[in-house]
Formats: C-alpha cells, sequence, structure tokens
C-alpha cells in the first residue's frame, strides 16, 4: 500500500495544489516506474523533471561514456565526468536530487536482448533515443506488451512530440514507416531546444498517469523554435502496419 511520508507531503505540498492533482495525482506519481531511453539533453532533462515531481521509479537506459561535445546539453553531468558511464552519474544527480525516487541504471543501449524485460518492468516509457534503430525496437515492445509511450525527438531547432497508447492510437511506425537518412553527430543540437522539449515531454506524462489533463493521444505536437511556432496534427493509424494492425 503506498502513501505519501510527511516529507513526501512538504516536498510536493505546493503541485498537490493544482486543481485536479491533489494527493491522489501525488499518489499515481509514486505508484509508477518510467523507462527512459537516452540520458542525453532530452532524455536526462525528462529525468530530472520527472525526479522533481515525485515519480516512484526510474529506469535510465543508455550505453557509452558522457563526451566533451554533450556538455553543452547535459544538465545532469559535470566536466569530471567526462569519459565515464553516464547513466551512472545521472543516477547519483538525480538521487542527491530527491533520495526517495527510485533509480535504476542501465548502462546498456536498447537491444532486442534485453527490450522485453526492461519494458515489462514499467508502466509505461518515453523514448529519447539517438537513433532509429532503439526507437524502433522500443515502439515495438511497448506495443507488444500493450505499453504507453512518450515519443519525443528533436533536430537542430525543430521537434516533436506525441504519446503513443497500443490499440488507442498510431504507433510510431504508422507516423514514420521508414527511417530518415541521419548521423548522430550530423545536425546541430542546442541545449535549451532539448531541455524545451524535455519539459514538454515530462509534462505529458504527469498527465498521462495523473489525469491532470489530456495528453496528446492521436496528435502530434511539432515545434519550431526559430519562430517559436507550435503546430497540432491528428495522427491517423496504418492500417496495414506491421506492428500494431492486430490491435484494430
Amino acid at each position: 500500500m503506498f502513501e505519501l511520508s510527511p516529507q513526501e507531503l512538504e516536498r510536493y505540498r505546493r503541485q498537490m495544489q493544482l486543481a485536479g492533482f491533489g494527493k491522489a495525482g501525488q499518489l499515481a506519481l509514486k505508484q509508477t516506474t518510467v523507462l527512459i531511453t537516452g540520458v542525453g539533453g532530452l532524455g536526462g532533462t525528462v529525468a530530472l523533471y520527472l525526479t522533481v515531481a515525485g515519480i516512484g521509479k526510474l529506469i535510465l537506459v543508455r550505453g557509452g561514456n558522457l563526451r566533451l561535445d554533450d556538455m553543452n546539453r547535459q544538465v545532469l553531468m559535470t566536466h569530471a565526468w567526462v569519459g565515464k558511464p553516464r547513466v551512472w552519474q545521472a543516477k547519483h544527480t538525480l538521487h542527491a536530487l530527491n533520495p526517495d525516487v527510485v533509480i535504476e541504471a542501465v548502462p546498456e543501449y536498447l537491444t532486442a536482448a534485453n527490450a522485453d524485460r526492461l519494458v515489462q518492468q514499467c508502466d509505461l516509457a518515453v523514448d529519447c533515443a539517438h537513433n532509429f534503430e532503439e526507437r524502433s525496437l522500443l515502439n515495438q515492445t511497448c506495443v507488444a506488451h500493450g505499453k504507453a509511450m512518450v515519443e519525443a525527438a528533436m533536430s537542430e531547432m525543430d521537434a516533436y512530440l506525441t504519446t503513443i497508447v497500443p490499440g488507442q492510437t498510431p504507433c510510431l511506425a504508422c507516423l514514420f514507416p521508414e527511417f530518415p537518412p541521419w548521423d548522430k553527430r550530423g545536425f546541430g543540437v542546442l541545449g535549451a531546444v532539448s531541455g524545451a522539449l524535455a519539459c514538454l515531454a515530462g509534462l505529458e506524462v504527469i498527465k498521462f498517469v495523473t489525469h491532470l489533463a489530456q495528453p496528446l493521444l492521436g496528435e502530434l505536437l511539432t515545434m519550431n523554435f526559430h519562430t517559436l511556432t507550435f503546430k497540432k496534427y491528428r495522427t491517423y493509424r496504418e492500417p496495414h502496419c506491421s506492428i500494431c494492425h492486430h490491435l484494430y
């Protein structure tokens, strides 16, 4: 049985004042496990805001070591950690921010060998991976296990965001049936852009879990940060989608 400790009641007092949130919303967050693939400028910032909001558990999945050219957008990292596995520093920073949140660090990339095990442990996932292969695999695995997924991606000054619920909304393969040509270090990244998108992705998780407001179900939000133009598009499932057609 989940309850809020006196420390948690005080820590989250201001957000529990929100209409439609309250203690029930806070308890819902505490009971939720979120998987985040990618712990960079996007995924790391999502993790930060979910941690301070009081999510119950985070599973952070990202292989590889921190690079110096990551540091213009890595809010969980310090310069001293360059060259070391980033998920361990992320766990250390997040635990220092909020010791009530359980943080599991997985220093691996999402692969066919670990995807089922990791997705089965979570209530929903946030897709912040730095390559389309991992994004496609997470989508496929979430559909297979009926887990919701917040999909967030950015390139230079453009970004998009949506929330995918198997059987209710189109899946990622419906929206993007083919991988676009892409070089993981072939485009510019401004930390304020990945951070802004991450805040919205974290808010999507909070809305989905607490029912504070309607998340982006069946809608794709696109963002142009050059002009600060935000647009919503209705999304449609692909009847012959190789991933989710059997759900409809």
